[in-house]
């Protein structure tokens, strides 16, 4: 028994400091409140203005610094003041890196046991985040097919009576945002937009109907900061139902990203372009010459998160031309997503389109409703 105790003795010491190492590395981050109030749980994210902190029994929490006394993490941190652009592979070496401590409305560094203090007033900063993401943000170098974010919708209708229908519509939008760290100055962002609606009606003794509507558009983005960007794009316009059998824009401008949240987006675009127009036949068969335009697209994108996941995505656009002012063209578009199961939503949208100088028998304007499936891509 005395043999057995002693054994026991020694494995409890030499184990002694690892479970110390253990305990310290798993140690918790507490902030206690302005009442006493104290938390335990793991520090996410700070501002200027609040600190995100979560906690098992009460999850993730958004605290205004107002209503903080104390916090202290466990764990190191990166602080990122205001004005310093922080980019990939050029980390500024003056950023500070060490446990917190938050007291007094100022922000104390300590980058090594026994090192001296870094304050940093809560005004000058701009993010805090843990060094962990801090440092993956900082050497990682996603490659083209990476970060793709985006959609895929369809929809169909099919009659099978005396009168023979088919009618589809789809479209595919994709977006990647470098870099994808909110809390990072953007640097730029390429977007891919598709949509198509098709339609075709047949009757024993009538001649067949037709609709045929495409529209794509193809972006690039550059930002010189956090709102202002530089862009050039090509959008491709057909449809058939405003005698159009194409419209090609090629335009590079200047955008403004006015807002940008966690839950509403809002940009901005004006560019000079080149505008090609070719058209079908007329309704007295003559058709109308080609014509290419020196113009300009003016442009709003907004984008908004609604409760239960729901998304709405509006985007309005006018396209003036100088060198001939009847030759102007708009187009207004909305789309509400609605969540249905994981990845699959429902959607529901509207498409308007105007053309000012359509060919002899059509009409300037071109209205779709539609309702089709989404799929969320990751």
């Amino acid at each position: 028994m005395h043999k057995s105790w002693k054994a026991l003795s020694l494995l409890l010491v030499s184990a002694g400091p690892v479970a110390l190492v253990h305990a310290q590395a798993t140690s918790p981050d507490t902030i206690v409140f302005t009442n006493g109030d104290k938390l335990t749980g793991h520090f996410v994210r700070a501002t200027d203005t609040s600190v995100t902190f979560k906690s098992d029994p009460l999850g993730e929490l958004t605290i205004d610094w107002s209503k903080v006394r104390e916090l202290d993490t466990a764990g190191k941190v990166a602080v990122l003041r205001k004005g310093v652009r922080f980019r990939r592979k050029h980390t500024p070496l003056d950023i500070p890196i060490g446990t917190l401590a938050m007291q007094n409305q100022t922000l104390q560094i300590t980058a090594a046991p026994g090192s001296p203090v870094q304050p940093i007033p809560l005004a000058q900063s701009a993010v805090v985040v843990d060094e962990d993401s801090f440092q993956r943000a900082a050497n990682r170098t996603p490659g083209f097919f990476n970060d793709w974010t985006g959609a895929i919708t369809f929809g169909a209708t099919l009659v099978q009576a005396t009168q023979t229908n088919r009618t589809f519509t789809g479209g595919v939008s994709l977006i990647r945002a470098e870099p994808v760290e909110d809390w990072l100055n953007p640097s730029y962002r390429t977007s891919f937009g598709f949509t198509e609606s098709y339609g075709h009606l047949t009757q024993p003794g009538t001649p067949a109907i037709k609709t045929s509507i495409f529209h794509a558009a193809a972006e690039q983005d550059q930002y010189f900061n956090s709102s202002m960007f530089a862009f050039g794009q090509g959008i491709f316009d057909h449809n058939f139902s405003q005698g159009l059998d194409l419209q090609q824009t090629y335009d590079g401008g200047i955008g403004w990203t006015v807002v940008k949240n966690a839950i509403e987006l809002l940009d901005l675009k004006a560019s000079m372009s080149y505008i090609r127009q070719q058209f079908l036949p007329a309704a007295n068969g003559i058709t109308p010459a080609s014509q290419s335009l020196v113009g300009s697209v003016f442009s709003e994108h907004y984008l908004r998160k609604l409760p239960r996941g729901a998304v709405l995505d509006q985007t309005l656009s006018a396209t003036p031309a100088w060198n001939n002012t009847s030759a102007y063209s708009a187009a207004f578009g909305t789309l509400l997503t609605i969540p249905v199961y994981k990845r699959l939503s429902g959607s529901t949208g509207v498409i308007d389109t105007f053309l000012n100088n359509p060919p002899t028998g059509f009409k300037k304007n071109s209205f779709q409703f539609t309702l089709a499936l989404t799929y969320v891509l990751p």
